[in-house]
């Protein structure tokens, strides 16, 4: 028997930060929201997690993010989304 994780940590990260230079991804991150199961599943198929803003379709087994709104719109061209628990 699998269960989910209850939360995640999501950053957002820029796309061009490619050698941070020792810094934590969390230091490199533009934004950073915990979020939490909401006991849904997306469109996507996977559990749906939300929270300050972030909403996301993430698959737990791989901590892959399938689908992600920010503000209630997509994911802004060069920024990457990083899953920590």
């Amino acid at each position: 028997m699998t269960t989910e994780p209850n939360s995640f940590k999501i950053l957002l990260i820029p796309e061009h930060v490619e050698d941070s230079g020792g810094a934590s991804a969390e230091d490199s991150a533009v934004r950073l929201a915990v979020v939490e199961a909401t006991g849904e599943t997306g469109a996507s198929g996977y559990p749906r997690y939300a929270g300050h803003g972030i909403v996301a379709d993430i698959d737990p087994s791989t901590r892959t993010v399938e689908a992600l709104l920010v503000d209630g719109a997509e994911l802004a061209y060069g920024l990457i989304a990083r899953v920590t628990s």
